[in-house]
């Protein structure tokens, strides 16, 4: 099963796509309702049976182009359709003759794209010509409703197909993008294990070799066993700054870049981002906020409905502030476990990171 999409183009490119389709399959469902209500002998129940199936088919173009929705779902979605379906051969091309029914039948067959199986879209495709006929041959009238629902029924499967090929194509670009994302990060941890591993590993084993022969000398040996844990301590202590060292590494962030970053992934995701800088912020402040800035970005994109976002950093002598502004907010939205952590985190460092909801503006501001 999907995940919905985050990016908010994405979600509005999903609503043109249903709205198109529905569109479509609307306008073809006026034909046979006009039939009903000039030729047909029960009206009431061939209307009942166009309508039914009007609701069957927008259960399936929805199931279609939904591909979070659970599996039992979909099924149940399909059901339905197939059901509503099945319905109106009775209801509608009983009571209004073949020419009312094969417009239904051009919809069944325009949606075998749509069906997301092979052999249901194959059964779609070619059971309706093989309905109409036979209705057609039950009322004398076989030619034009077959010839109907054959042609417009693949005009309707044209232009479904084209609909969902845009649409799938879009979902891969989106899931692209994750798993980009996804693997910049994985490898960015690999590439710290191995910083942390070529630091770490020759020391530990030295140490360990050391410890091992200060521990079998101290019976034999007590002065060249305390000259060989003084070694592994002296050893311990080196490796314990390399550490650290590395760690400073990494914390020193190009706060700008991260900024920039930022910036443009907003603005990829139709999200107005406008960036603000004044003052040069130090080096231990600009570590923090760079994991405050992420947190911000990840909370606009996924907890929000957001079309603007403003982001001020202004540095003060040896102190920064960070504040980060959005309009979309969701009614109830408060600190997550990653907003808790950073606090947590500022605050063991002497800063702070406060939030507050106005309406539906956002504001995360972190001081360092």
């Amino acid at each position: 099963m999907s995940t919905r999409p985050a990016d908010r183009r994405l979600r509005r490119a999903r609503h043109v796509a249903l709205a198109a389709l529905a569109t479509g399959a609307a306008g073809g469902l006026l034909a046979p309702g006009w039939v009903v209500l000039r030729e047909g002998h029960q009206v009431p129940l061939g209307l009942a049976g166009v309508l039914a199936f009007a609701a069957g088919h927008a259960a399936a173009l929805h199931a279609a182009l939904t591909p979070w929705l659970p599996e039992a779902t979909r099924m149940r979605r399909l059901l339905w359709y197939v059901t509503a379906a099945a319905l109106s051969v009775a209801l509608v091309g009983a009571t209004a003759g073949p020419r009312a029914w094969a417009w239904i039948g051009a919809a069944v067959v325009g949606s075998a794209p749509l069906l997301g199986h092979r052999g249901a879209a194959l059964l779609a495709a070619l059971a309706p010509p093989a309905v109409t006929a036979g209705l057609g041959w039950w009322q004398h009238d076989v030619a034009g409703p077959v010839l109907l629902t054959a042609a417009v029924g693949a005009g309707i499967a044209l232009v479904n197909r084209l609909q969902l090929w845009f649409w799938d194509l879009l979902l891969d670009l989106d899931q692209g993008r994750a798993a980009q994302a996804s693997l910049a990060a994985a490898e960015e941890r690999l590439r710290f294990a191995r910083d942390v591993h070529d630091l770490l590993g020759h020391s530990l084993t030295v140490i360990a070799l050391k410890a091992e022969l200060a521990a079998r000398l101290a019976a034999v040996d007590a002065g060249r066993a305390a000259r060989e844990a003084a070694e592994v301590q002296r050893l311990a202590a080196g490796a314990l700054t390399g550490v650290r060292d590395a760690v400073h590494g990494y914390r020193s962030v190009d706060l700008a870049g991260q900024l920039e970053d930022v910036r443009r992934l907003l603005d990829s995701c139709g999200v107005r981002c406008t960036v603000t800088a004044h003052g040069t912020v130090p080096p231990d402040p600009a570590a923090q906020f760079a994991a405050v800035l992420r947190e911000a970005a990840t909370n606009v994109l996924r907890h929000s409905s957001a079309t603007w976002c403003t982001i001020d950093v202004a540095a003060d002598g040896p102190g920064a502030t960070l504040t980060v502004t959005n309009d979309g907010a969701k009614p109830g939205t408060a600190g997550g476990h990653g907003l808790r952590g950073l606090a947590e985190r500022l605050a063991e460092a002497g800063g702070t990171l406060t939030h507050r909801l106005d309406g539906d503006r956002f504001e995360l501001r972190a001081t360092a």
